[in-house]
């Protein structure tokens, strides 16, 4: 399918060559008897073109418009005819000397609207032009091609705007070199590219499967087998390594191309090319790359399922050992596809790699999410890059747009899966030490890792009551005697991280909270780290603990990474993300760990839950008190150890 809305064809050439008389006869298919000095504009419908598309054909008049209107339509037309009379050598003359510099002229020197050149009154003359019009096609490169026709005899007419049409919506430039003979390295790249997606089990070979699926989705036609191997065989004939396990190889595959063009079929080279995404430069279209979607004030993105899928696929596809991680050739022969790697450095300081620190499939599908959720256009244009809608719709179905938040607070329920917490405290508290931790990286490994390679986010999965979510844990850098941004006050849940043996650590944190999260519905949680370490005192009014009761926080989580790393954090910020709506009920959960309180109060914890989530409702009390009950009594357990 063509990205033009419409062709314009612009008839010019030297008074008397005939421009207007073949304009008429295409409209009355009989040569008139009359002819005016300029025929009025016509357009042609689209259902009554080959291309099915609404073509305009405009003439022009010396004798009645100026040269203001004629530089006015050579711009504004997408192909010209350059007509000329085939028995007036003047009339040739005047294409190279006035007429073609003129065009450029007004279009610039590299412009590349394709010039068709038109021999009109063919009928008088036994033999043809065309040796002579040659050296001009060689010469200049905008020259599509020549036609001699004639309007008297109605030689050639249709033929001559069909190939005026054809030039635009299937232009030669773009794709081939007719000098070398050979496709432009700008049509090889998109059909190298093309090749690898279609190659679906990367294997560097299109097999019956893959070439039947490629014809559907070019075509929306069925490749009989017997078109399949008669294709196979011309390739063999001509080329050597063009099919191999009888399948064809990208040598191949290009070299149709090549013979498609070669024989005219510009048409079917230019299909495939639609198809996929490239407009009349070769350049993917801004619509094929940024379909719109709507993201709602409070909502946020997810990858959807089929997104997911999508992903693992193309993972699988290029885990070529299929040992479960991407080798950095792997990796990078996945995105081959795309212009640029998405990734830098630091992303295996962001995910799960394994230990020589190649990515892991769980690393790269929570990068993938990590994206989703901080710039979805993004990772909706390398979906594009990656063949998202060869085998799906757009790329927005692989996009699952969350509800306002407000509405999850409201309900006191939601359906994300990807949360995010913003970490924040002093300076050397140790953020960088509860974010790598998060990837199962202790102070240990920390050290032998580059600091200019560490990454200020990181994601992980984490399990919120049987369910895994994804965790992703932002370091925000920021002094007590600034403000907080809408974008640093953006997250679902927020750790404050002080130092155990830093006095002054803690002062910063409840500073923090005091003003700008007292009063917001975003949950906090106090992370005490280093806690392998002795703690001193810290030089507060109140303590820690204090502080947290007074605002019924959760009391503060200790944190050590030295060797074992305290992974209950992560869980508990995730459950906080989750559940915000229970605070009061997380607070007495943490707080309360005595026996007895748990004898005289239960009841009380059952309203509580009853009262405060309708999610527990709906999956029945029974199974609500039983999450309730198993969480106290890990509580319990953890305090008499």
């Amino acid at each position: 399918m063509s990205t033009k809305s419409d062709v314009r064809i612009l008839l010019l050439g030297d008074p008397g060559v005939g421009k207007t008389s073949l304009i008429l006869t295409l409209v009355s298919e009989e040569f008139p008897d009359e002819v005016p000095a300029k025929a009025e504009e016509i357009t042609i419908p689209a259902d009554v073109t080959p291309e099915r598309v609404p073509t305009h054909i405009v003439d022009y008049s010396s004798q009645e418009q100026d040269e203001e209107t004629l530089q006015a339509e050579i711009v504004k037309s997408n192909v010209i005819c350059l007509v000329y009379s085939v028995e007036d050598e003047d009339t040739i003359e005047r294409i190279t000397t006035f007429w073609l510099p003129y065009i450029r002229q007004c279009r610039g020197e590299e412009h590349s609207n394709p010039i068709i050149l038109v021999g009109n009154k063919s009928d008088l003359l036994d033999f043809s032009t065309m040796e002579t019009m040659m050296p001009i096609l060689n010469d200049f490169a905008e020259v599509e091609t020549c036609v001699e026709c004639s309007a008297r005899t109605l030689k050639n007419i249709s033929e001559m705007f069909y190939y005026a049409q054809k030039a635009v919506l299937h232009p030669t430039a773009p794709v081939y070199n007719p000098e070398e003979k050979e496709l432009t390295s700008l049509c090889k790249k998109a059909l190298t590219r093309i090749f690898k997606i279609c190659d679906l089990d990367n294997d560097h070979l299109l097999n019956d499967d893959e070439v039947h699926l490629f014809q559907r989705k070019c075509f929306n036609a069925p490749l009989h087998q017997q078109a399949l191997d008669d294709v196979k065989s011309i390739v063999k004939r001509n080329i050597t390594d063009g099919v191999k396990e009888n399948a064809l190889t990208l040598k191949g595959f290009l070299f149709l191309h090549t013979l498609f063009i070669q024989r005219g079929r510009h048409e079917t080279t230019w299909t495939v090319m639609r198809a996929f995404g490239y407009d009349d430069r070769l350049q993917l279209t801004r619509d094929f790359l940024y379909p719109k979607i709507m993201v709602g004030s409070g909502s946020t993105t997810e990858l959807s399922l089929q997104g997911i899928q999508f992903l693992k696929m193309v993972f699988n596809k290029y885990d070529e050992d299929s040992d479960g991680c991407l080798s950095p050739p792997e990796l990078q022969n996945l995105f081959s596809t795309c212009p640029v790697m998405p990734w830098g450095q630091d992303v295996n300081n962001t995910v799960c790699t394994n230990p020589n620190g190649w990515i892991t499939s769980q690393g790269y599908l929570a990068q993938w999410a990590l994206t989703t959720l901080l710039d979805v256009p993004r990772t909706i244009e390398f979906l594009a890059y990656l063949g998202y809608q060869y085998l799906h719709d757009s790329q927005v179905s692989a996009i699952q747009v969350t509800r306002d938040k407000k509405i999850d607070l409201d309900k006191k329920h939601t359906s994300r899966n990807v949360f995010r917490c913003h970490v924040l405290g002093a300076k050397s508290v140790g953020k960088t030490s509860l974010l790598q931790g998060h990837l199962g990286r202790n102070l240990r490994y920390l050290a032998t890792l580059e600091r200019e390679h560490l990454s200020t986010f990181t994601i992980n999965l984490v399990q919120v009551y049987g369910q895994e979510k994804y965790l992703m844990l932002h370091e925000v850098d920021v002094v007590v005697s600034e403000m907080l941004n809408p974008t640093e006050m953006n997250c679902d849940v927020a750790c404050l991280l002080y130092d155990v043996t830093n006095p002054r650590s803690f002062e910063f944190c409840a500073k923090m909270y005091l003003k700008h999260f007292i009063d917001s519905r975003i949950p906090v949680l106090f992370v005490a780290g280093k806690t392998e370490y002795p703690a001193v005192r810290q030089d507060f009014e109140m303590t820690p603990a204090q502080f947290c009761q007074k605002f019924k926080l959760p009391p503060p989580e200790d944190f050590a990474c030295l060797d074992k790393i305290n992974k209950d954090v992560y869980i508990k910020l995730a459950t906080m993300a989750a559940y915000p709506n229970l605070k009061r009920l997380v607070h007495m959960l943490l707080v309360r760990q005595n026996p007895l309180w748990l004898e005289e109060n239960i009841r009380h914890v059952r309203d509580v839950v009853l009262q405060n989530d309708r999610l527990f409702m709906k999956i029945g009390v029974g199974l609500a008190m039983a999450t309730v009950f198993g969480f106290i009594v890990y509580r319990i357990t953890k305090a008499l150890r």
